[in-house]
């Protein structure tokens, strides 16, 4: 079924259904507990709210938890959550921020707009969407009487911004799967140091897609997965790319030179992107009438960049570890929701796609999806010779220092201005703070102040479960979560341990 764009109006249920089209179609309640949907697919609105000029107006002077708390209205539905439950989940989520505006734009020399998302806890763009999806989870377990258990694969940050996200709430477990020695020492640190009694953290001797593999095997199997109830906080998880539409909109607003032109004035977004979650949502924004053009910007592990510029969706034959470390991923699994997306949402396609994709590894995109992509979106690959030269020219020109992920964008944003080609304005999104990132600080030749709490990570006592080389990770994984639902029932019936 096409997917439906209807005019703004009083939210009715708000409908989601799997992008390979052979699921059941749920509300948000459900989709905010799936994972991957039970054909395979990922959860996507059955229609998208179309947003007028007199909406946009009304929307730019908001602050960015307003955008929040506005779109999330939208896709949620007041049957579900009311809209005052809503506001006050989404003020929680913000509280722990430390910039009064939660997300902040610094507007620098030769046009550069770098919008910080890194506020949070842990100094990286998934607490904003982490923290409200723990709200949404918490508000709907405590009025069910539930548990689960949160199973996270991570390549550096969502780790600990879930970790934190959820961290001694009563009715949630946490297993985090981190990559042993990919990730940096703080992030690794943020992870392993939470004691608390809910979470639970696994170094595993691999890269964060082999470690997705026992991941996506026990999700796989849905009695497994009913049972105990899993869900996972990957960017697979909707609501996480359902907050992160609101970057695009707070970009939009405060970068756009006048919403009194007709047409409304493009402003270009520059999206740097591991597994393409912040794309998806941008071009969810667009597709919702937002006049955005969206550049995406990959490091060496170019899956993205190859799909934009060629229609080439295949693995490289390994990961290449870069200083933008977090963005070392060769599987985009969002790339499933912008092909949904463009293709207007042909369900067959896709899941002929994908099911070629996860059979061969590689896959051509029909020349009429291809088009459709590259008129949303271009594309650019950047090198970590690149990164140090775009983090050292930042700050000569700004006195700004860039993490390694922030300038996979900004380096898009030089050439441009080397090329002195006229441009709309345009607006970087920077996911990380460069104090997380000291390794590459130190080979841009820069130094970074490292705030107090990243520096007392060092003199916590750590806890982390290795999964070795060898070891049956899905069986460790499975034992994991069975002793925790064990746990729960014990505590929920009061029973002796």
């Amino acid at each position: 079924m096409p997917l439906g764009l209807v005019p703004l109006q009083a939210p009715g249920i708000m409908w989601y259904v799997s992008t390979r089209g052979m699921a059941p179609r749920i509300d948000f309640e459900e989709a905010l507990f799936s994972g991957y949907a039970p054909d395979g697919g990922l959860y996507m609105p059955e229609e998208l709210p179309q947003l007028g000029r007199e909406t946009l107006h009304e929307w730019s002077t908001l602050s960015y938890p307003s955008l929040v708390k506005e779109l999330c209205s939208l896709f949620i539905g007041p049957e579900l959550i009311p809209r005052d439950d809503l506001n006050d989940l989404i003020d929680r989520a913000f509280s722990r921020f430390r910039h009064r505006e939660v997300v902040h734009l610094s507007r620098l020399r030769n046009g550069l707009n770098v919008l910080e998302l890194w506020h949070g806890v842990t100094y990286a763009f998934k607490d904003l969407s982490l923290c409200c999806t723990a709200q949404f989870l918490q508000y709907f377990l405590e009025k069910r009487k539930r548990h689960i258990t949160v199973v996270v694969g991570t390549s550096g940050d969502t780790g600990s911004a879930a970790i934190e996200s959820v961290q001694g709430a009563k009715n949630v477990d946490i297993i985090v799967l981190l990559p042993k020695g990919h990730c940096t020492k703080i992030q690794e640190l943020q992870m392993t140091t939470v004691l608390r009694e809910n979470v639970h953290v696994f170094g595993v001797e691999g890269n964060s897609d082999e470690l997705d593999e026992p991941i996506k095997t026990v999700f796989a199997d849905m009695a497994f997965v009913k049972k105990h109830n899993l869900m996972s906080l990957n960017s697979i998880n909707w609501s996480r790319v359902l907050v992160q539409i609101a970057h695009h909109f707070f970009a939009y607003f405060r970068c756009a030179p006048s919403l009194d032109m007709h047409p409304l004035p493009p402003v270009e977004v520059v999206v740097p992107t591991g597994a393409a979650g912040n794309l998806a949502a941008g071009c969810i924004a667009q597709k919702m009438g937002l006049p955005i053009h969206l550049v995406v910007a990959v490091n060496s592990n170019d899956i993205i960049h190859r799909t934009v510029q060629w229609g080439d969706f295949s693995l490289s034959k390994a990961v290449k570890p870069t200083l933008a470390s977090a963005m070392d991923i060769q599987v985009p699994y969002n790339m499933e929701r912008i092909f949904w997306l463009l293709s207007s949402s042909d369900s067959q396609v896709i899941r002929a796609l994908m099911e070629q994709f996860e059979r061969t590894k590689s896959v051509s995109l029909p020349k009429e999806l291809h088009s459709k992509l590259l008129e949303a979106v271009t594309s650019q690959s950047v090198s970590d010779e690149a990164i140090t030269q775009t983090m050292g020219r930042c700050w000569q020109e700004n006195q700004y220092l860039l993490c390694p992920h922030s300038a996979v964008a900004v380096s898009c944003h030089y050439q441009q201005v080397d090329r002195q080609q006229p441009s709309p304005p345009r607006c970087c999104l920077a996911p990380a703070s460069a104090a997380k990132f000291p390794e590459a600080v130190r080979a841009a030749r820069l130094t970074v102040d490292t705030p107090a709490e990243i520096l007392a990570l060092e003199h916590k006592e750590a806890r982390c479960t290795p999964m070795r080389k060898g070891d049956d990770w899905t069986r460790m994984l499975r034992d994991t979560i069975e002793d925790l639902s064990q746990q729960w029932q014990r505590r929920f019936l009061n029973l002796p341990a």
